[in-house]
C-alpha cells in the first residue's frame, strides 16, 4: 500500500517547513493500520472465510431436510412393513444422522434437517417397549417425492410363538371372578393394546381359581405349550395366604415359584410379564385384611427385587390400588377386584408391556386410557 506524506513548505518557497514528531508519528500509526487491515483481509480470503450476514465469522451451513416415516412391529423380522403387519409404536425416538424426533400416533415420526446425501434411521434403545429392538434402516436424503421411511423394530419370541398373543396366566382374579362379563382385566387390556399400538391383541385366560404359586409352577409348562404365547402375565400369590407356611415364615415357596414361572417363560420363547400381588378389601377386617395386607406387602417387595435380578418388567398392580383414594371402591368381595379393579389393572398391565424397563411406573407420553380418576 502507498502512503502519500504532505510535505509543508516555508512561506518564502525556498524549502521544506520542517515536521513537527508528533505529526510524524500519527502518519506512522495510519499507514501501519492500513496495512494490517489489508493483511487480514488477504487472510480472510485464502481461508475461504467471507463472513455472514449477521456479522459472524462463520460460514452458514446449509439447511437439512425433513425425512418422515414410521416405526412397526416387524413380526417376521423380515425389514420390510408387510400389509399384514399394522402394528405401531409410538413414544419411540428415531434418529437419522445428527437429528432426532420422537414418533407419535399411530408410529409416525418426521425428523427435520437431516442432511443431505445416504443416512441410516434407526431407533434409541431406551425408548423401544421392554423386550423389543431396533434395526437400522438405510436412507437417502433428499426423500423421493411421497414415500416414507419404515423403520421396523423386532421381538424375539420363539419360532413357534404366535405375535400378539398375552396369556394372562394365575388364579381366579386373572380368570376375572368379580367382573360383570366374567373377562376380568383381559378385555380391557386387548382394547388398551389395540388403542395404543393398533393391530388386534388376544389375551387368551389360564386363570386357575384357588391355585397357589407352588402349583402354578407345576402349570405354567404345559399352558406354555398349549397358548404359545409372546408374553406371559404372571399374577399369583394371593392365596398362598391361605397356607400356613406361608404366612407365618414368609416367603415359603412363592417368590421361588414366581421365579420359576419366569425361567420357564423364558425358555418357552415367551416374554415375562410380572404382576404384584394385589391388597386385599380393608373393610372385611373380621377375615384379618389388615394383617394380610402387611404380609402382601412384604411380599411385593421380595418380588420386586426377585423381578429386578431377572431384568422383567413389573406391573405393579398393588402400587395402583394403593394410590386410590377408597380402596373398598375397587372390589367385588374380600379378594376379587369388580369392574373398576380390573379396568385398573388392565391400565397397569398396558403400561408394563408398552413401555421401556424400568419405565413402567411413569406416565411419559402416554395416552389418557393409561391414567385413571384416582391420580395413578
Amino acid at each position: 500500500m502507498r502512503v502519500l506524506s504532505i510535505v509543508p513548505r516555508l512561506p518564502d518557497g525556498n524549502g521544506p517547513r520542517p515536521t513537527p514528531p508528533g505529526v510524524i508519528q500519527s502518519l506512522r500509526v495510519r499507514a501501519a493500520r492500513a496495512s494490517s487491515l489489508v493483511l487480514l483481509s488477504s487472510l480472510a480470503a485464502a481461508c475461504g472465510g467471507g463472513g455472514n450476514p449477521d456479522g459472524s465469522s462463520s460460514p452458514t451451513p446449509p439447511p437439512g431436510t425433513p425425512v418422515s416415516g414410521f416405526v412397526f412391529y416387524d413380526e417376521n423380522a423380515n425389514g420390510v412393513a408387510d400389509p399384514s403387519e399394522t402394528m405401531r409404536l409410538p413414544g419411540v425416538t428415531v434418529a437419522i444422522g445428527s437429528a432426532s424426533a420422537q414418533t407419535t400416533s399411530g408410529g409416525r415420526v418426521t425428523v427435520s434437517s437431516v442432511p443431505p446425501g445416504a443416512q441410516a434411521a434407526s431407533l434409541r434403545p431406551d425408548t423401544l417397549p421392554v423386550y423389543f429392538t431396533g434395526v437400522s434402516v438405510p436412507v437417502t436424503v433428499p426423500q423421493p417425492a411421497g414415500t416414507e421411511v419404515a423403520v421396523p423394530a423386532s421381538l424375539a419370541i420363539g419360532s413357534r410363538n404366535r405375535p400378539r398373543v398375552y396369556m394372562a396366566f394365575g388364579d381366579s382374579i386373572t380368570s376375572g371372578d368379580g367382573s360383570n362379563d366374567g373377562s376380568g382385566y383381559r378385555n380391557y387390556l386387548s382394547a388398551n393394546l389395540a388403542s395404543y399400538w393398533g393391530s388386534s391383541h388376544s389375551v387368551p385366560n389360564e386363570g386357575y381359581p384357588g391355585k397357589k404359586s407352588n402349583k402354578g409352577e407345576s402349570l405354567m409348562g404345559p399352558a406354555l405349550s398349549r397358548v404359545r404365547p409372546a408374553y406371559t402375565l404372571i399374577l399369583f400369590g394371593t392365596n398362598d395366604w391361605n397356607d400356613s407356611e406361608c404366612r407365618t415364615a414368609p416367603p415359603c415357596y412363592t417368590i421361588d415359584a414366581l421365579r420359576s414361572m419366569v425361567l420357564q417363560s423364558r425358555d418357552g420363547g415367551s416374554f415375562a410379564v410380572l404382576g404384584t400381588i394385589p391388597p386385599v378389601n380393608p373393610k372385611y377386617v373380621d377375615k384379618g385384611a389388615t394383617e394380610r395386607n402387611d404380609w402382601v406387602r412384604q411380599m411385593n417387595d421380595l418380588l420386586r427385587a426377585m423381578a429386578k435380578q431377572q431384568q422383567v418388567p413389573v406391573a405393579d398392580i398393588h402400587d395402583a390400588f394403593m394410590k386410590r383414594g377408597d380402596l373398598p371402591s375397587l372390589f367385588f368381595d374380600d379378594i376379587h377386584p369388580n369392574e373398576a379393579g380390573y379396568a385398573l389393572m388392565a391400565q397397569v398391565w398396558t403400561r408394563a408391556i408398552t413401555q421401556p424397563l424400568g419405565a413402567s411406573t411413569s406416565r411419559r407420553g402416554l395416552p389418557a386410557f393409561f391414567g385413571s380418576p384416582g391420580g395413578f
